[in-house]
C-alpha cells in the first residue's frame, strides 16, 4: 500500500481550506525574502496551523462525543496537538473507529490520517499516533490470527501505519544493531575493568550483547516479517512511554493479557483459585515443570487484590478489550514482539508516575505471560517474566509495610541520610 501523497491530495485540499478559515495570514514580504524559516514566532504559528488543520481533518472523520464538545474544539487551545494527545473522549473516539470491522483497508480515512500526522514534524503529532499503536496492534494481530468466517478484509492501512514506524526507525538506527555492553564478571567489580580496552583484548566480543539486529529495509508486511515490523513499532511506543497517557498504556497491558491467553490452567493459580496451597498465606505455581528451587510463591491475598481491582476496571465506551471478556484469543509471541511488550510492561509495573490500575493491569499481564512462556518453553521469556514478577511483589510489599508503619512516603524515591547530631560541650 502507498499512502505517499502529493500537493493534490484530499487531506490537503481540507487542511487548507480550514488553515485560510481560521488562521489569519502570515506577513508575506519576510516569506518572499526568505527569513521566516529564522523566525521563531513564524514558527511556533506554523507549527500551531498545522495542529489545528490535522484535529479539524480528524474532526470529520469520528464521530462526537455524545454529551461533550466536538473534537474541533480541541483545535481552539493554546496547543492543539497536546491537548488531543491528553484528550480521553478522543481516544475513545479513535478506539472505537480502529475497532471497527470496517477499518483498516487500504482506503481507510483514519488510517491515511495516521500515516500522514507521523510523518509530520511535530513531535507532539507524533505522540498522539504513539498513542493509539496498542489499538491498532491489537486490531491488527487479532484479524490476521483471529479471521473471521468470512473472507478476511484488506489490512493494508494498518500494515501502512506500522511500516512508517519502522521506516522511521530503521532510518535513525542507520543499519546499526542496537547493543548493550555486558560487565565482564571475571572482574572485581565494575571499577576494575579498563576503560578504554585495547581492540585484542576480547577478541570473541562475549562483552556485547545484541537487543535488536540491525533493521532491514522493508517494503511490505510478509508473514515472515510481520513479528519484527510489529515489535520495532513498540520499540518506537516504548522510547516515548513517558509521554503516553494512561488510558493507552491500561489498554497495552490489557491486551497484552489477551495475548497471552486467558484459559492457562496455570493461570488461575493467580486468580485467586485455591490450588497447592503450601499456608494459608502462598500458593505455589503448581505444574510448570521446575524443580523446587524454581517454585515462585505469591502472596494469595495479594493477588486477589491485584485480580479483583483489574476486573473493576472500565475504560470509556467499553471499546477496548477487558480480561477475562475474551475467548481464547492468543497469538504467536517470537521474541521480537514479546521483547518490547515486556519493556513496555516493565515501565507500566515499575513506573512510579503511573497510577494504581495500570500497575495492576500489568501485574496480571506479566503472571499470564509467565504461564505463557511456562508452557511455550523460552527460557529468555520465563527469566525476564519472573524477574518482574518478583519486583513487582517486593514494591508492594515495601508499600503494605510503609502503610502499616503510616509512613506517607513513596518507595521508590530513595530516603535521605540524616545528618550527624553535634554535641557542643560548654566548657
Amino acid at each position: 500500500m502507498d499512502f505517499h501523497l502529493h500537493g493534490g491530495s484530499p487531506s490537503s485540499t481540507s487542511s487548507s481550506s480550514s488553515h485560510h478559515r481560521q488562521n489569519p495570514p502570515t506577513n508575506t514580504n519576510s516569506a518572499s525574502n526568505g527569513h521566516h524559516s529564522s523566525d521563531p514566532m513564524h514558527s511556533w504559528w506554523e507549527s500551531i496551523s498545522r495542529a489545528r488543520s490535522r484535529i479539524h481533518l480528524l474532526s470529520s472523520l469520528l464521530p462526537s462525543p455524545p454529551h461533550l464538545d466536538p473534537l474541533s474544539s480541541l483545535a481552539d487551545t493554546d496547543r492543539p496537538a497536546r491537548s488531543l494527545l491528553l484528550s480521553s473522549p478522543a481516544y475513545s473516539s479513535l478506539s472505537a473507529a480502529l475497532s471497527s470491522p470496517s477499518s483498516g483497508h487500504a482506503d481507510d480515512p483514519l488510517c491515511r490520517w495516521l500515516y500522514e500526522t507521523y510523518l509530520s514534524s511535530d513531535p507532539d503529532l507524533r505522540l498522539v499516533v504513539l498513542s493509539a499503536l496498542p489499538l491498532l496492534a491489537a486490531a491488527y494481530l487479532r484479524r490476521i490470527h483471529h479471521p473471521a468466517a468470512e473472507s478476511p478484509p484488506s489490512l493494508a492501512g494498518f500494515e501502512a501505519v506500522l511500516l512508517a514506524l519502522y521506516s522511521s526507525e530503521a532510518k535513525s538506527r542507520n543499519g546499526k544493531a542496537v547493543t548493550v555492553c555486558i560487565p565482564d564478571l571475571s572482574q572485581p567489580s565494575l571499577y576494575h575493568a579498563p576503560r578504554n580496552p585495547s581492540p585484542n583484548s576480547n577478541p570473541s566480543g562475549t562483552s556485547i550483547g545484541i537487543l535488536s539486529p540491525p533493521l532491514e529495509p522493508q517494503m511490505a508486511v510478509k508473514s515472515t516479517k510481520r513479528a519484527c515490523i510489529v515489535g520495532v513499532a513498540l520499540d518506537c511506543y516504548y522510547k516515548q512511554i513517558s509521554q503516553m497517557p494512561r488510558w493507552s498504556k491500561l489498554d497495552f497491558c490489557n491486551f497484552a493479557a489477551v495475548w497471552a491467553g486467558v484459559d492457562c490452567p496455570c493461570t488461575s493459580d493467580f486468580d485467586g483459585k485455591p490450588v497447592d496451597f503450601i499456608d494459608k498465606n502462598e500458593r505455589r505455581w503448581s505444574g510448570n515443570g521446575f524443580g523446587d528451587d524454581d517454585e515462585i510463591r505469591v502472596e494469595s491475598d495479594e493477588i486477589d487484590r491485584v485480580v479483583e481491582r483489574v476486573r473493576d476496571l472500565e475504560i470509556e465506551n467499553g471499546d477496548s478489550a477487558q480480561i477475562g471478556e475474551q475467548e481464547d484469543l492468543r497469538i504467536p509471541l517470537p521474541w521480537e514482539l514479546l521483547q518490547p511488550v515486556l519493556r513496555i510492561l516493565g515501565h507500566c509495573l515499575l513506573g512510579p508516575l503511573n497510577a494504581d490500575e495500570v500497575k495492576d493491569a500489568a501485574s496480571v499481564a506479566v503472571r499470564r505471560l509467565y504461564a505463557r512462556a511456562s508452557h511455550d518453553l523460552v527460557p529468555q521469556a520465563i527469566l525476564a517474566t519472573r524477574s518482574l514478577i518478583q519486583l513487582d511483589k517486593g514494591m508492594r510489599e515495601a508499600a503494605n509495610a510503609a502503610a502499616a508503619n503510616g509512613s506517607g512516603s513513596n518507595v521508590n524515591t530513595p530516603s535521605k541520610a540524616k545528618k550527624p547530631e553535634i554535641l557542643l560541650v560548654s566548657k
